[in-house]
């Protein structure tokens, strides 16, 4: 099979962690990968696939250029005979591969249509369409409908974004491609309750004392993350304490003007830390050596740093937005998306810690049933799937 890791970005986060999971653990399931990518990523997807990985050409570092050369370049390269499926793991895919659903076995431009696997990450273009730029939110929403209409399966991370499409995507049922429902799992040899060492360690790179406890938030920094209620949140939960806990907000930026404001209105006493993007090694002992982990996101097609905060044994509070119940049962605590909701929960957390010790068991023993293993026998039923699908 080819897989298309063009659209995957250079931090690893979001969707590059999906990829980086699922690669390898294919390749244990004895699927013939072959990976196409960055001229810079070569060496990294050969390592994972188990395969020598063939490099696009230098332009698709650029978003227009890339997408460009998917319609044309990829589509030409997946129709060589060696492969017997594509999988477009990022919304879109090249559309000369596929004929409308009804009519698979049609041939289109003297060939038949290429089985095509996409990933569609969450739904919240569509119910949540202000929490993304004015260009992004348009332009997935066009690229799901597609996916959804053409492509011949379509794999989802939860049951969720599967509804929520359902729902919403506004494609007609007997128009659309089968929803598989393939859950993220988690690294457990990463991602596991951190040794004191690996605390301290983050706690040196991120400028905190010995002593001190902190709220740790990794992802995005991103509208949908509702981190301005978070940081307001926290500063109600902190009134008052003789050791107020620090905020950890880890991850890139992304476009979040309101954010600078709430941290700017902090006051004097309290600590934001912003460190950035934390490379993989350091976030076990980011997650685990937090007081509380908080994800008040808005909406997730899954919420993967949930997870890996639970396999930290993290006592994690999040909301039920979407699939985030989905991931954390009653392994987490849960809290309303408003800064006072937000505030109310965290204090609850942070006054009792035999509560918090009990969601981080919980955690770790929820996190045990997700894997990457079985994420990837789903994904490989898919592509058994949308063989079979164009074959009829």
């Amino acid at each position: 099979m080819l897989f298309d890791a063009t659209a995957v970005p250079a931090d690893r986060g979001g969707v590059g962690r999906y990829v980086d999971n699922l690669l390898p653990a294919l390749a244990d399931l004895d699927v013939e990968l072959t990976v196409v990518c960055r001229p810079g990523d070569v060496t990294h997807y050969s390592a994972l696939a188990g395969r020598p990985a063939l490099a696009a050409p230098s332009r698709t570092t650029r978003r227009p250029a890339r997408l460009t050369w998917e319609q044309t370049g990829l589509a030409w390269l997946a129709r060589r005979p060696r492969f017997d499926v594509l999988h477009s793991p990022h919304y879109t895919y090249p559309w000369a591969l596929t004929a409308p659903r009804g009519a698979l076995a049609a041939v289109r431009r003297g060939a038949s249509p290429m089985p095509v696997a996409v990933t569609l990450h969450d739904a919240t273009f569509f119910t949540e369409p202000a929490l993304h730029g004015r260009d992004k939110g348009p332009f997935f929403r066009f690229a799901t409908r597609r996916a959804l209409r053409y492509a011949a399966i379509c794999l989802v991370p939860s049951q969720a974004t599967a509804d929520e499409l359902a729902q919403h995507a506004g494609v007609a049922a007997d128009r659309t491609s089968p929803l598989v429902v393939a859950h993220h799992g988690v690294d457990h040899e990463v991602f596991a309750p951190p040794s004191p060492a690996a605390v301290e360690q983050v706690r040196a790179t991120l400028g905190l004392r010995p002593d001190e406890p902190y709220i740790a938030f990794l992802g995005t920094l991103e509208p949908r993350k509702n981190l301005p209620a978070l940081v307001r949140g926290w500063v109600r939960a902190s009134a008052g304490r003789s050791r107020p806990p620090a905020l950890v907000l880890a991850g890139g930026s992304g476009w979040e003007g309101a954010l600078d404001a709430a941290v700017a209105a902090v006051p004097s006493g309290l600590r934001v830390i912003r460190p950035g993007y934390l490379p993989l090694v350091q976030l076990p002992g980011l997650l685990g050596g937090a007081t509380v982990v908080a994800y008040p996101s808005l909406g997730e097609g899954f919420g993967l740093p949930v997870l890996e905060a639970m396999a930290c044994g993290a006592a994690v509070l999040t909301t039920r937005r979407l699939a985030l119940p989905e991931v954390g049962g009653d392994a987490v605590a849960y809290t309303g998306v408003d800064s006072a909701a937000i505030g109310t929960a965290l204090a609850e957390l942070l006054d009792d810690p035999a509560r918090r010790a009990e969601l981080g068991a919980a955690a770790r023993q929820r996190a045990a049933g997700f894997s990457w293993r079985a994420c990837a026998e789903q994904h490989l039923r898919a592509y058994h799937d949308a063989i079979r699908a164009v074959s009829r």
